[in-house]
C-alpha cells in the first residue's frame, strides 16, 4: 500500500520530484529520465511506469532553464528506440516461452489487447501505441512475437519515438510554466492520463457492448 501511494504521489506531483531529481543529481538526471523511459518501453514487466507525464514534465523544467531541451529529446529519443528494440527481440527469442511458463510474467489480456490492434492498425500499431499507455510497452514485444518483420518494425518504431519524445517534451516546453499549468500541474497530469488512456476505454467499451448486442 505504501508503494502504491508514493508512486501516486510521484505521478500526480512529477513536476516538483523531478524539480527535486535534477536539484540533487544534476546531470546525472538525464540518464536517470533515459532509465525511465527504456525500462517502460523495453520491458514487458514494467508497464506501469510514467512517459507522457514524465516526457511533458521534463519539458517543462528544460524551459526553466534547468535542462537542455535538445539533450533531453536525443538521449530520451536513443532510449524509447533502444527499449522498443529490447523489447522486439524479446519478444522474439524468448516471446513464446514467456507467454507459456507456469507462471507468466506477462498479463494474457495485455497480449490480446495488442494483437487486436494490430489486427486493426496494420503496422501503424507502433506508432500509435506509442501514445498509449501499455499498449505501447506490448506493440514491439507482440510485433517480435511474429507480428512484424525487424525492418518494418523499425522504420515505424523511428518514426513513431520521434513523434512520441519531441511531441510531448515540446509541449511542456511549450506550456508547462504557463501560470495555470503550474498551478494545476497535478490535475494537467491526470487530463494526460486520462486522453491517454481514452483509446483503450473505448475499445474496451467496444469489444464488450457492441459485440454482445451484434450476437444478439
Amino acid at each position: 500500500m505504501d508503494f502504491i501511494q508514493q508512486f501516486s504521489d510521484f505521478i500526480l506531483h512529477i513536476d516538483r520530484h523531478l524539480e527535486e531529481m535534477v536539484a540533487r543529481y544534476d546531470q546525472v538526471a538525464y540518464i536517470l529520465l533515459a532509465t525511465i523511459i527504456f525500462c517502460e518501453t523495453g520491458l514487458v514487466i514494467t508497464p506501469f511506469l510514467p512517459g507522457d507525464s514524465l516526457l511533458f514534465a521534463a519539458g517543462a523544467l528544460a524551459a526553466k532553464g534547468l535542462l537542455s531541451v535538445e539533450l533531453l529529446i536525443l538521449l530520451l529519443f536513443i532510449a524509447a528506440v533502444v527499449g522498443d528494440n529490447t523489447n522486439y527481440f524479446i519478444g522474439n527469442l524468448l516471446g513464446h516461452r514467456i507467454l507459456t511458463s507456469r507462471k507468466p510474467l506477462v498479463r494474457k489480456e495485455y497480449i490480446d489487447r495488442t494483437h487486436s490492434f494490430y489486427e486493426k492498425h496494420g503496422g501503424k500499431t507502433v506508432i500509435i501505441a506509442r501514445f498509449i499507455p501499455i499498449i505501447r510497452t506490448f506493440a514491439p514485444f507482440v510485433a517480435g512475437l511474429g507480428s512484424m518483420t525487424y525492418k518494418r518494425f523499425l522504420k515505424f518504431c523511428l518514426l513513431g519515438n520521434l513523434l512520441w519524445i519531441c511531441g510531448f517534451i515540446l509541449a511542456g516546453f511549450a506550456f508547462g510554466n504557463i501560470p495555470f499549468v503550474k498551478d494545476n500541474f497535478s490535475m494537467v497530469v491526470l487530463g494526460i492520463i486520462f486522453l491517454s488512456m481514452l483509446p483503450m476505454v473505448i475499445a474496451f467499451i467496444k469489444s464488450r457492448f457492441f459485440k454482445k448486442s451484434t450476437a444478439n
